[in-house]
């Protein structure tokens, strides 16, 4: 399989011949008054990814990138995944920004090469970063899962993918990378017995779907997912869910224009958080943490208020009936909360809880704070109490992945 930079090189297709494509020059490192952890950023997984961590006999299933007419599109399985970039488009004008890039020579160079990505971050002053899969393997890994009818293919793509993600991505900077790795769904034991083992290898988090009925799977419901949930509790895996990990957005007219998906990035995990609060996965395994990743906090307090405001009515229902605690406090206690640009929702941090609130960056989408991430910190929450500052930008993220800051790093954000 070739490298990127063979890839890149021997293609004949030019930047001339393709849409405009304008990278803006590297901004200036900027000014950092904070030690900063971003708990939600994106990998566009390099061509090489599986090279070499699929076994012999997938030879010809395993993933990897082709040239087909002038565009970079990873094959898998027979199947054809076009969109590589899927919306890695930091470090371009405003005016280019779409759900592209189909090229890697069309994206910034962090997109994908850990190296540069380090760059990028200190650059927008990030100490240290989340990263979930992007748009081959899917927000959960789904894509490596579903899109095959072969469970043993499956199996060793994900392993592959993790492999890969512990081994040249995180394991390349493990004081700058906190490792996430992809759940295994065909089969809840056995993807159990991956957490248990992913752990053992430095993994602190796993990317799980916000809601499995959606992709076809038995829903949080059933009680089928509780070996994987066992195995998180157990190993303190911290769960993510990402907005849209379940292959669908919040519903709108059929007919309405692609900005309300947007607009409506809130209610993927409002509406995530009430099926897993109501599934009672954080009742049964109370020491599980749930973090919704790039949901913003905002519609975090009048969730509560309505919560609280059942309480009145709520034996109608039975559901909670024989639970100490209520459904208000079951959810700030076990999930957490993040913020990518959220400028009213702080000032109701105490309902949501100051020790549940995590801050993002998204790169390299075009919700990026990069490269002013450190401005941004500052025009948001910068005027608040010092230990809620520190809470919000490093400390929380920092105690729930178990990731520690060095002391150096957090007396002085210029010492990274």
């Amino acid at each position: 399989m070739a490298s990127i930079d063979e890839l890149l090189k021997n293609t004949a297709f030019t930047v001339a011949d393709r849409s405009k494509v304008t990278f803006l020059p590297d901004p200036p490192r900027q000014p950092r008054k904070y030690t900063f952890i971003s708990v939600d950023d994106h990998i566009v997984e390099p061509p090489d990814a599986f090279e070499g961590r699929m076994p012999a006999k997938f030879a010809e299933q395993t993933p990897r990138v082709v040239e087909q007419d002038g565009s970079h599109v990873w094959i898998y399985d027979g199947k054809e995944f076009p969109n590589v970039g899927f919306n890695a488009v930091v470090g371009r004008p405003v005016d280019e920004y779409s759900m592209e890039p189909s090229r890697f020579d069309d994206m910034r160079r962090g997109s994908w090469d850990i190296h540069e990505r380090i760059k990028d971050m200190d650059l927008s002053g990030v100490y240290a970063s989340l990263c979930f899969p992007s748009f081959l393997p899917g927000f959960a890994g789904q894509r490596l899962q579903l899109s095959t009818k072969d469970t043993e293919l499956a199996l060793a793509a994900t392993r592959a993918w993790n492999d890969w993600n512990i081994e040249a991505w995180s394991g390349a900077y493990p004081d700058r990378m906190i490792p996430c790795q992809l759940p295994y769904f065909l089969d809840p034991e056995v993807g159990a017995k991956e957490i248990y083992r992913n752990a053992e290898r430095g993994f602190k988090a796993v990317t799980f779907t916000e809601a499995p009925h959606l992709l076809g799977m038995p829903s949080l419901h059933t009680g089928h997912w509780d070996p994987i949930m066992r195995a998180c509790e157990e190993t303190g895996t911290v769960i993510n869910l990402h907005i849209g990990s379940s292959g669908t957005s919040p519903s709108t007219a059929p007919d309405a224009p692609p900005d309300v998906v947007g607009v409506l990035f809130f209610g993927y995990s409002m509406f995530s958080a009430v099926d897993w609060l109501y599934s009672r996965i954080p009742v049964r395994f109370p020491d599980i943490k749930i973090v919704l990743s790039e949901g913003g906090i905002g519609w975090v307090p009048g969730l509560v208020d309505r919560l609280n405001h059942m309480l009145s009515y709520h034996e109608m229902y039975g559901t909670w009936k024989g639970i100490d605690l209520t459904p208000a406090e079951v959810l700030l206690r076990n999930f957490y909360f993040c913020a990518v640009e959220d400028p009213s929702s702080f000032a109701l941090r105490d309902v949501i809880g100051v020790d549940h609130i995590f801050l993002e960056q998204d790169y390299p989408h075009c919700d990026s704070t990069w490269p002013h991430t450190q401005r941004t910190i500052e025009e948001e929450i910068g005027g608040l109490p010092d230990a809620d500052v520190r809470k919000m930008t490093w400390e929380n993220a920092s105690r729930v992945y178990r990731h520690p800051v060095p002391p150096a790093v957090q007396n002085d954000p210029d010492a990274y």
